[in-house]
């Protein structure tokens, strides 16, 4: 008795070579399914649209659906999906219309994939209407949805928004949580990010994974929080986790920015595979401690494993270089991008190596060099080069910079401060208060700098000029009994000349 292969048959064989993408096998079981009568029928038909799709055969995918009497809602997410996968944004979202049209309801899937498109776009009004569709549908609740809602959140730093919608999640599964510490950590709120996770400890019923420590550590490392990272540390070896690279590579990058590179490079060296994010890091937290050597030790060690460098490899080798004084080795390595490896420089490579140039005090050989490129006159370079003026003193060049900068950034605060200081470490008082007034007059202010402090796991945020903390009278109470004082920076004729205010002990 001879088999006949039925509409099941087929569109899981059609299935199957969508995941290998399979296009050739793929449209030998079309013209199979055409001869049976089975093309048409909707399980099949839309297991092909899916399969041209994957393919990168949108037209045809296309051409089946037009073909199909009666489409569904799997055939349009299907279509859906395919134009997320083939990068063509705008056609998905006419999908969609055309399917609110014919009175089709989306669900989940579909959602997903409209989703994921304005995920790949910065289009934050497309991406709240669809988040309105998903309310009106009550289709936020759902971790696969609510999920996408919160990245698409996180790429414009509204970690409440991203909060609100994990609050209205009925099951969070793994990726819930790990999403919303992701944004945390994402918009630099490092201290909720760990909240979070110790939330999600006390869970039962979802159990962290390599990407939840990855994201932990990285806002321990963001906090420089050694305490807490050792934590996380000591539970992988509990649970003999950790040997994933992501988290291996989050791991010593917590140690090197926490200040314990001698750690970082014992975690590193116990990898059992490192690739190229592995390298960058470990030559970035040498950069970080002022070891030059090391970081370019690295790198040739990396170059005779045959891992090839990228963009970021030469931003930490050249920072590097800037922080050792290494300035034949950064001109090498700079010139070696292009020339060796194909990379062409960047603004962030090039102003690496003006400030390396300029702190070793060669700021003809800079500015000569700011010649050769077309962001030699980018405010970021010209900054890099006017704070060495004022570092040995070239009051010529200084000036002459600052001009630029202030008709490039005249909204900026930068210019008048650098001009300011540059004025004022060559005692030229008369000078540095034109400039001061000149910042007051544009009606801009210098942002404060803020402080992080860590007592028995909470921190605390200590902003200049800012008394509002709970505790400050026992915290100016305390600095008494050390000896602090505070005085003004005055002039040679008593004026008050800066408007912050300086403590010694």
């Amino acid at each position: 008795m001879r088999l006949v292969p039925n509409e099941y048959v087929f569109g899981s064989a059609i299935s199957a070579c969508a995941s290998l993408r399979g296009l050739v096998k793929g449209q030998q079981i079309h013209a199979q399914s055409l001869k049976f009568g089975y093309a048409y029928v909707s399980f099949v038909s839309n297991s092909l649209i899916s399969m041209y799709m994957k393919c990168g055969r949108c037209d045809d995918a296309l051409s089946m659906y037009e073909e199909v009497s009666e489409p569904n809602s799997v055939s349009f997410n299907a279509l859906i999906g395919g134009f997320v996968e083939n990068q063509q944004r705008e056609k998905g979202f006419e999908l969609f219309k055309l399917m609110h049209r014919q009175g089709l309801v989306p669900n989940c899937f579909t959602f997903a994939g409209l989703l994921e498109i304005c995920n790949n776009s910065n289009d934050l009004n497309m991406e709240m209407v669809l988040h309105c569709h998903t309310i009106k549908l009550k289709l936020d609740s759902t971790a696969s949805v609510g999920n996408l809602i919160m990245s698409m959140y996180s790429k414009f730093s509204l970690v409440e928004e991203a909060e609100k919608v994990f609050i209205l999640i009925e099951e969070n599964d793994v990726i819930s949580w790990n999403t919303l510490i992701d944004v945390c950590s994402r918009c630099v709120d490092y201290e909720k990010g760990l909240r979070v996770f110790k939330e999600m400890s006390n869970d039962c019923s979802v159990k962290p994974d390599d990407f939840t420590h990855a994201s932990v550590l990285a806002a321990c490392a963001g906090l420089a929080s050694v305490l807490y990272g050792k934590e996380i540390h000591a539970q992988l070896i509990r649970a003999r986790l950790g040997q994933d690279v992501g988290v291996g590579n989050a791991l010593f990058n917590m140690y090197a920015k926490c200040g314990f590179i001698g750690y970082s490079y014992k975690v590193f060296i116990k990898m059992l595979h490192c690739n190229l994010i592995s390298w960058n890091t470990i030559i970035a937290g040498y950069e970080n401690h002022g070891l030059g050597r090391m970081a370019i030790k690295s790198f040739e060690q990396m170059i005779t494993a045959g891992i090839e460098p990228d963009s970021v490899t030469f931003v930490g080798l050249l920072i590097a270089c800037n922080h050792s004084g290494l300035v034949e080795e950064g001109e090498l390595y700079f010139n070696s991008m292009e020339e060796t490896y194909g990379i062409p420089p960047n603004i962030e490579h090039f102003s690496c190596l003006i400030d390396l140039m300029g702190r070793a005090g060669k700021l003809h050989e800079a500015e000569e060099y700011m010649k050769r490129f077309p962001f030699g006159m980018d405010p970021v370079v010209l900054g890099s080069l006017f704070s060495a003026c004022r570092s040995h003193g070239d009051m010529v060049m200084g000036e002459r910079l600052a001009k630029q900068l202030l008709k490039l950034q005249p909204v900026n605060t930068s210019p008048y401060v650098l001009l300011s200081n540059l004025y004022a470490s060559d005692a030229m008082w008369v000078d540095v208060a034109v400039a001061r007034k000149m910042l007051k007059g544009s009606g801009m202010k210098k942002e404060p700098g803020y402080s992080m402090v860590a007592v028995k796991g909470t921190f605390d945020k200590f902003t200049v000029g800012n008394f509002s903390h709970s505790r400050i009278e026992e915290i100016k109470h305390m600095l008494k009994i050390l000896g602090w004082v505070t005085v003004d920076v005055c002039s040679n004729h008593g004026t008050v000349i800066l408007l912050d205010r300086y403590t010694y002990i």
